[in-house]
C-alpha cells in the first residue's frame, strides 16, 4: 500500500493561510512549515540588534524591522521571516504580495538548537540569491558571536566573526553590532 500524496500548496494558498494563522510560516517548494517561537532569550537576542541598529541608520535611507516583515526570495521561492531584516531605500515588495519584500540589504538570523544548522546551510544559500543582498548575520544563541556573512566587491561571499567585547562590522550600513 502506498502512503498518501502529501499535499502540494502554491505560494497563493500560502498567503492565504498566512493572514489567518496564529503562528508564522515558512514557505518552500510547495511545502508549509510552521516556525516556532524561540524562547525570551531568542527574542531578547533580536530585540537587542534592533536596538543596536536603530540609532545607527537614523538619517540614513535605510529601516531595520523586526520579524513581522516577511521576505521572499524570488530565486528559490523561499518565503520567510528573519529575525531582523534592514532594507536600504525603497523597499521593493513582492510581485504577490505587497506586505512581503524581495530586496532586503542585511538578514539577521538568531540561532536556535533546533534552526542552528538550517539557517547556516540551506537557509543561507537561498539569502545569498537574493541579488541586492549584502550580508546575512548570525547571532548564535550558545556563546557570544555575532558571525557576519558578507558580499564582496566581486560577489563573493566572505566571513567575519566578533566575539564578546568585540563588534561586528556592517560596511554596507555603515553600521556596527
Amino acid at each position: 500500500m502506498r502512503a498518501p500524496a502529501r499535499r502540494r500548496y502554491t505560494y497563493h494558498d500560502y498567503l492565504v493561510l498566512e493572514r489567518t494563522a496564529n503562528v508564522k510560516h515558512e514557505y518552500l517548494a510547495g511545502e508549509i512549515y510552521a516556525m516556532a517561537g524561540g524562547p525570551r532569550a531568542h527574542a531578547a537576542l533580536a530585540a537587542n540588534v534592533l536596538s543596536e541598529l536603530g540609532p545607527q541608520l537614523r538619517g540614513k535611507r535605510c529601516q531595520a524591522h523586526s520579524s513581522d516583515l516577511r521576505v521572499r526570495v524570488l530565486a528559490s521561492g523561499l518565503a520567510t521571516y528573519p529575525n531582523v531584516t534592514v532594507v536600504a531605500g525603497h523597499a521593493e515588495p513582492d510581485p504577490e504580495d505587497a506586505n512581503t519584500v524581495v530586496n532586503p540589504s542585511v538578514v539577521v538570523e538568531v540561532t536556535s538548537p533546533s534552526t542552528e544548522d538550517y539557517d547556516r546551510t540551506e537557509k543561507l544559500e537561498h539569502y545569498q540569491r537574493i541579488p541586492g543582498l549584502s550580508a546575512v548575520v548570525l547571532v548564535s544563541h550558545r556563546e557570544r558571536c555575532i558571525e557576519v556573512i558578507s558580499r564582496g566587491d566581486d560577489g563573493a561571499w566572505q566571513r567575519s566573526e566578533a566575539r564578546a567585547g568585540n563588534a561586528a562590522a556592517l560596511p554596507s550600513l555603515d553600521a556596527t553590532l
